[in-house]
């Protein structure tokens, strides 16, 4: 297995420490999905931080098996950093906002690459 993780192309690595900051960053924000949740049994905060950290988790599993069907989830896990050029904008203005875009674009660019596709080769 380590020889195989040796071999990851870098926008499959870099997409798979993007995956692992964003579910730190929502592990670090359950606090308050937890406080809602003795409010009320089910709220959209929680129900959207319950998706995403089962999206991410299955998307992580599958980009180290080498699935073909992680490109496409990779692919969609990457379009999650287009909202985050508007957040960072919001945030820190125009210079985090540039951030934020040179992140997603490494993002695409990374994946469009002929040996990060080659990479998802399992049935």
């Amino acid at each position: 297995m380590l020889g195989q993780l040796r071999l990851m192309p870098y926008g499959v690595r870099f997409l798979l420490v993007y995956a692992l900051l964003m579910l730190s960053g929502l592990a670090l924000t359950l606090p308050l999905v937890v406080e809602q949740a003795v409010e009320a049994p089910i709220s959209l905060l929680g129900l959207l931080w319950m998706l995403l950290i089962a999206y991410l988790i299955f998307t992580i599993t599958l980009v180290l098996q080498r699935k073909q069907s992680a490109w496409a989830l990779s692919v969609g896990l990457a379009t999650l950093s287009l909202p985050l050029v508007l957040v960072l904008w919001q945030w820190g203005g125009i210079l985090a906002a540039i951030a934020g875009a040179t992140l997603a674009t490494a993002l695409f660019l990374g994946l469009r690459r002929p040996a990060a596709r080659a990479w998802f080769n399992e049935p």
